[in-house]
């Protein structure tokens, strides 16, 4: 057995799946295709009707399981599944997982310890964020200055969809303006807090 943060060379740390308490159809109404409470974006599975709320926890591939600063973390071992589940609202996958935490360095140190040390550390503006791509999606870990203290929580995620203006047709009020993204050449929007969702969710075009 390895030490924990020690990954093998053979499989870094992935992001295999997401547990949501959200009801399927909640999400269903949103245009996804939902099969037996699970979403599958991207090859990550996005399981629904789990016990809590917003994103309860998630699951990795090359990890040692167990809670990460608070974040619920169970791991799963062998490739990922075969992406090709088709969504009517044109979703493709997950861009970015965002985490929010009051203590940033705390968090990133337990992160490496897991094996899944900060990438890349920018400065929003009074507050960092950190990023680590987990396979097929990125991990954001955003700072919140003046929070009180406590343990890292999963806030929300960004899927990216293949036409952001249909999608904005089709969900009407439901979305938020579309406007530039940070990424340069992408535009994001926002659901509406209205659509009841537990975390809050975010849609982005393709990398150009």
């Amino acid at each position: 057995m390895r030490d924990r943060g020690v990954v093998s060379a053979e499989v870094r740390p992935e992001l295999a799946a997401l547990a949501v308490a959200d009801p399927p159809v909640s999400w269903a109404e949103l245009g996804f295709a939902v099969d037996e409470s699970s979403v599958d974006l991207g090859g990550v599975q996005v399981r629904l009707g789990e016990p809590g709320r917003g994103i309860v926890s998630w699951t990795l591939r090359g990890v040692d399981g167990g809670e990460i600063d608070g974040l619920a973390t169970t791991t799963v071992a062998g490739a990922a599944p075969t992406v090709g589940r088709e969504h009517p609202n044109g979703a493709l996958a997950i861009d970015h997982v965002v985490v929010l935490t009051p203590a940033f360095d705390r968090t990133a140190a337990a992160l490496a310890s897991a094996g899944m040390p900060l990438r890349r550390v920018r400065d929003g503006g009074g507050f960092r964020q950190g990023f680590r791509r987990l396979g097929p999606a990125i991990l954001e870990l955003v700072e919140t200055p003046g929070a009180p203290d406590g343990p890292a929580r999963f806030w929300g995620l960004v899927v990216v969809v293949a036409d952001l203006a249909a999608l904005a047709d089709r969900l009407g009020d439901g979305l938020g303006a579309v406007r530039d993204a940070v990424q340069p050449g992408r535009r994001i929007a926002t659901l509406r807090a209205s659509a009841g969702l537990g975390p809050a969710l975010a849609f982005m075009d393709p990398e150009p």
